[in-house]
């Protein structure tokens, strides 16, 4: 199993100028990591990860878009793997960090955790690829490869779980965010329409 921040750690290291859009719990700490955050797309959307990597990698084809979803938060929407697979677009490339709980909400265990595969059902919805991994070195070794293909991807990460504390979520609320309107005119500035 991966430690989510080391995952983003080295993912940080291979995105270049790819959007990305972190989903609930990683949104928690990919800020803390990301060195590029007016093309960070960072906004609670638990469940709509991937409805709304898919709209951006629409929008801008020329531009990579990575989410960084959740099992939990994937199983809320999971009829959006079809929808992306009919839209084939090429440059989406969707991680699932799978810990098996609702790591948002306080660690509830997710449905059918451990019998469901989701690279299984990306691949049969019609992914152009899907990868699996569970060994940092392994994914650090393996990301590049992941970045080239050509998509949608579906990247599985096996994830140690880290469920949220209560006292976590005052804090994490009194954090200074961006604005949803703040985080827009960023991305749309980087798109050179601001």
């Amino acid at each position: 199993m991966i430690d989510q921040r080391d995952l983003m750690a080295v993912l940080q290291e291979h995105r270049g100028d790819a959007v990305v859009l972190p989903v609930e719990r990683a949104n928690v700490v990919w800020p803390g990591i990301s060195t590029m955050p007016q093309r960070d797309l960072a906004e609670s959307v638990m469940g709509k990860g991937s409805s709304l990597g898919l709209g951006v990698a629409l929008a801008r084809p020329e531009t990579k878009v990575i989410v960084l979803d959740g099992d939990g938060s994937l199983l809320m929407n999971l009829g959006a793997l079809t929808t992306i697979a009919e839209m084939q677009p090429a440059n989406l490339y969707h991680f699932v960090l799978e810990n098996g709980i609702y790591a948002t909400t306080g660690g509830q265990p997710i449905p059918a955790q451990g019998r469901v595969s989701f690279t299984g059902v990306a691949r049969e919805a019609g992914y152009a690829a899907v990868y699996d991994f569970d060994d940092l070195e392994q994914l650090a070794v393996g990301l590049e490869e992941v970045l080239q293909a050509s998509g949608p991807v579906l990247v599985c990460v096996k994830t140690v779980p880290n469920p949220r504390a209560p006292e976590e979520r005052s804090q994490e609320m009194a954090r200074p965010r961006r604005s949803p309107s703040e985080t827009m005119a960023d991305l749309l500035r980087e798109f050179g329409r601001g």
